[in-house]
């Protein structure tokens, strides 16, 4: 355990944080499928919700595009370090095999050059197209090879749940390097049920985080890749709070318990989740059930559904100041580094 005196020296580092990539929706501007991706996206989140996203984005446009008004907001949060992911909507996972590889490309390389501009305080993730899951190790290598840490990915691809065995090379390949893998939804797949007061995200994102985590636990991808470093976006959703029933399922039932080697919830301390659950008691779960080795600091900087004091809440959960100090920074520091 570290010292009193290094503890407080460690940086604080937020590791859920995104930048906006115009270059991105200009080049996939006009592409076959894009119009329908819209409809889809527009009847999933429904008319309200849009419109209020969409004065939002403006709003904090340059917070997610200007390097100097980004440092200026993270020293007013008292944030040291940020690891950026490009924003979810850059994902166009809809977008064909040409489209999805000119898409990884720049995302990741204009993901890396944000980065660039302040590289003792920003590192990056880079985009991978799930939709095809044969592009999937050459998007992460490309990712790697500019300087990024690893890819962000959603929780599910149309037709493919991370349980898909399509995914096994990336799965390989990104454990054979160390690679960040985080996982943030972007839309649910309950649609319209969810269209009104922002449930497409309120109950829509934790909801999928959940389903993507099973999937990546009783498929026994984490038995097959025991080193994998997957961090869960918002607390990980409901799985973390409610995983006694997936155990209960596991040793119940054969079907249930017939991909994991283990209890649903061993593999909890096998994952990262960031912090960013909203409630000082979910919070303290979190880490009683992941262990406070295993929990992040994260805000969603600098979207609205995020927190503009990440370590004001953290501090409100009241953890031990060991702990306290882990999720702050010291568990991401040990994470973001290069061996």
């Amino acid at each position: 355990m570290r010292a009193p005196e290094a503890r407080a020296a460690v940086p604080t580092v937020d590791v859920h944080a995104h930048v906006l990539l115009p270059e991105v929706e200009a080049l996939v501007e006009g592409e076959r499928g894009l119009a329908e991706a819209r409809e889809l996206d527009a009847r999933r989140n429904g008319s309200a919700a849009l419109t209020v996203s969409g004065t939002m984005i403006r709003e904090r446009f340059p917070r997610l595009t200007d390097v100097s008004v980004r440092l200026a907001a993270m020293d007013a949060q008292g944030v040291d370090v940020q690891l950026v992911s490009p924003s979810p909507s850059h994902y166009h996972y809809w977008a064909g095999e040409t489209a999805a590889e000119k898409v990884f490309r720049l995302a990741n390389e204009a993901t890396a050059t944000h980065c660039a501009a302040a590289p003792d305080r920003l590192r990056g993730l880079g985009l991978v197209p799930l939709q095809h899951p044969g592009l999937a190790v050459e998007a992460l290598d490309h990712a790697l090879a500019h300087g990024l840490l690893g890819v962000e990915i959603s929780s599910h691809a149309p037709g493919r749940e991370l349980s898909d065995p399509a995914y096994e090379p990336l799965w390989t390949r990104a454990e054979e390097t160390g690679a960040i893998l985080f996982l943030h939804p972007f839309g649910c797949t309950l649609d319209e049920r969810l269209d009104r007061w922002y449930l497409s995200n309120t109950v829509g994102q934790p909801t999928e985080n959940a389903v993507a985590l099973s999937h990546l636990i009783f498929s026994g991808v984490l038995d097959r890749h025991p080193t994998l470093k997957v961090v869960a976006a918002h607390g990980g959703g409901y799985l973390p709070t409610h995983i006694g029933r997936s155990d209960h399922a596991w040793a119940a039932r054969s079907d249930a318990g017939a991909g994991c080697a283990h209890l649903p919830s061993s593999y909890l301390k096998r994952l990262y989740f960031d912090s960013l659950v909203h409630d000082p008691h979910v919070l303290r779960e979190l880490v009683r059930v992941a262990g406070a080795d295993r929990v992040l600091l994260g805000s969603d900087f600098p979207f609205d559904m995020g927190t503009e004091d990440p370590v004001g809440a953290l501090r409100a959960a009241g953890l031990p100041e060991a702990d306290f100090h882990a999720v702050r920074g010291g568990n991401a520091a040990d994470l973001l580094r290069k061996d």
